[in-house]
């Protein structure tokens, strides 16, 4: 299915998996899954997330390259320190980390099967073009940041 590979913005595949916790949540409000939410923990991990994927974007702006995931051909530049020395898409873990802090606050377990999806989804038809792109145009030194460094932590 290589027409859906960077077809769909990375927020907007956020929100859809977002709003599609909340519908889940709504729909089976009571049952096993339920539990009464942590909310300090929830807002500490969706906090997180959000500082994480603003260092991503903060290191992509020092280094004078594109922070459209549409286009990773557009890439001036492999970031490979800070944040990036220790996941190679922090964008994309904040992201996975502020959707695991709204699965916390609705207080159902019904509400990780969209996470798994964007995990899914992003894994599949976001990071791995990117990374053929990447290896396409940076090559070698590409391909040991790759080895070094984990995709998502």
């Amino acid at each position: 299915m290589p027409s859906l590979e960077l077809r769909v913005p990375p927020v907007a595949q956020v929100l859809v998996a977002a709003v599609l916790m909340g519908l889940l949540a709504r729909a089976f409000p009571t049952g096993p899954l339920v539990f009464t939410p942590p909310y300090a923990l929830a807002g500490a991990l969706a906090g997180l997330g959000c500082a994480i994927a603003v260092a991503g974007v903060l290191a992509f702006r020092r280094a004078r390259t594109t922070v459209n995931p549409m286009t990773p051909g557009a890439s001036s530049a492999v970031v490979s320190t800070g944040i990036y020395g220790l996941t190679r898409n922090p964008m994309y873990l904040g992201f996975l980390l502020a959707l695991l802090g709204w699965a916390l606050a609705l207080g159902h377990g019904l509400a990780l099967l969209p996470v798994a999806g964007f995990v899914a989804w992003m894994t599949r038809f976001q990071i791995v073009p990117e990374e053929r792109a990447l290896r396409e145009k940076f090559g070698e030194g590409y391909e040991h940041y790759l080895r070094r460094v984990r995709r998502w932590i």
